[in-house]
């Protein structure tokens, strides 16, 4: 059987780069939730704190949910800062995802305690823009560690709220998949239809016999952005 390789965790590097090129301050940034057909997208900065980070730091990903939620804890006392920015559901309807993700961006930046030099934003597309300092860098959820940090805060903090939607809205399957399709959410949907936490703009709807009359018109052009 061959050995895997192990998975390099995330360093300074990308924070030293941007720190020597005259940014005092650098947040890392990241998203959750954009694919999700119920809830707001989260965003998170963080910057990082000034010890060595927490042992198996990664992106939110590649954690279950226990250790991802071991290791929020850890990284609520590690950072130097932190906020949590959010769009809701009606916010991405009315916006588009590009237009609603740069929303919560820009409130979870402005949410830290000092405004950035620099901010790194997991990802090829820029979709925050000016007034912000942006350095785009793929995969940086694994690379930098104050982005990686950011993407394990948002994904707890969403799954978090999302998980006390379930006494709200009993029978979507929200404690467990956030919002995200399931078939429990599927299924739910197709009885009961939307709650008002869904995404109303969204395709999903038409799959819907008894409720895709309820499906809102997408924003125009401007509000949507491939991001992949």
């Amino acid at each position: 059987m061959a050995a895997t390789t192990p998975i390099e965790p995330p360093d300074y590097a990308l924070e030293q780069e941007l720190g020597a090129a005259g940014a005092a301050l650098v947040a890392g940034v990241d998203e959750v939730g954009r694919g999700a057909w119920a809830g707001p997208v989260v965003v998170c900065a963080a910057v990082a704190g000034p010890a060595p980070a927490p042992e198996g730091l990664t992106d939110s990903k590649r954690l279950t949910p226990k250790r991802r939620t071991a290791m929020a804890e850890l990284l609520r006392f590690w950072v130097a800062d932190h906020a949590v920015g959010r769009a809701e559901a009606e916010e991405i309807d009315e916006l588009g995802m590009t237009a609603a993700l740069r929303l919560a961006a820009d409130r979870a930046l402005r949410g830290l305690s000092r405004r950035p030099d620099a901010v790194i934003l997991d990802g090829k597309h820029d979709y925050l823009g000016r007034p912000w300092a942006v350095r785009t860098q793929v995969k940086a959820d694994l690379t930098s560690v104050s982005t990686a940090a950011a993407s394990v805060l948002a994904k707890v903090y969403r799954d978090t709220w999302m998980a006390g939607l379930d006494a709200e809205h009993p029978g979507y399957g929200f404690a467990t998949a956030a919002g995200y399709p399931s078939p429990v959410h599927r299924a739910a949907l197709a009885e009961h239809g939307p709650t008002p936490h869904h995404r109303m703009t969204w395709s999903y709807l038409d799959g819907l016999e008894k409720w895709r009359h309820l499906r809102r018109p997408r924003p125009g052009p401007g509000g949507q952005t491939a991001l992949l």
